[in-house]
């Protein structure tokens, strides 16, 4: 009789390790599986902020804190009162943390590409880890017998309630419906 399927292993806690396995023939990051003979590419680099999306972000950001500014005062009579100083903060606060978006550094991570297109992202601190792991899952790919279990972190700047393979690129990807 064949041996039953493998129990599911818990849903990530967010900010702590993520287990990365190597198991019959199935790569698990965290609680998605995805099987070895559907990845067509491991790769560990340093991904690279999107500092355009960041600028755009702090454009929009302030345009919007100028209209509300503009149409808080105007409803006031040309009077701020007390609340210019309130205003500069606010603004100040906005900038700090556009800014910070424009002049973060690049992140190392290990990218598993799936058939589809889609992209299971993890990171560490270091690069030469990384790279380990990579050449680990590529060396399962090839051998059957192969299985290895370590910790990694997840990497996820944007979704902080969604699973942890980022849909990324991929033919026909509409991202997640909620």
């Amino acid at each position: 009789m064949p041996p039953g399927p493998p129990p599911l292993p818990t849903a990530p806690v967010k900010g702590s390790p993520l287990v990365l396995s190597v198991s019959r023939r199935m790569l698990w990051v965290g609680s998605a599986a995805i099987p070895l003979h559907n990845i067509t590419w491991v790769d560990a680099y340093r991904m690279k902020p999107d500092r355009v999306s960041a600028a755009a972000r702090l454009l929009a950001w302030l345009v919007g804190a100028v209209l509300v500014y503009l149409l808080g005062n105007s409803a006031t009579d040309g009077d701020a009162g007390g609340n210019g100083n309130l205003w500069i903060l606010v603004v100040a606060a906005g900038l700090a943390v556009g800014l910070k978006g424009l002049f973060v550094s690049a992140q190392p991570v290990l990218a598993v590409e799936m058939a589809s297109g889609s992209k299971a992202i993890v990171t560490l601190p270091s690069m030469d880890e990384l790279r380990h792991i990579a050449g680990r899952i590529a060396h399962a790919i090839d051998h059957p017998e192969a299985e290895f279990t370590t910790l990694v972190q997840q990497y996820n700047n944007t979704n902080n309630y969604g699973p942890v393979v980022s849909m990324r690129d991929g033919r026909g990807n509409t991202g997640f419906k909620l």
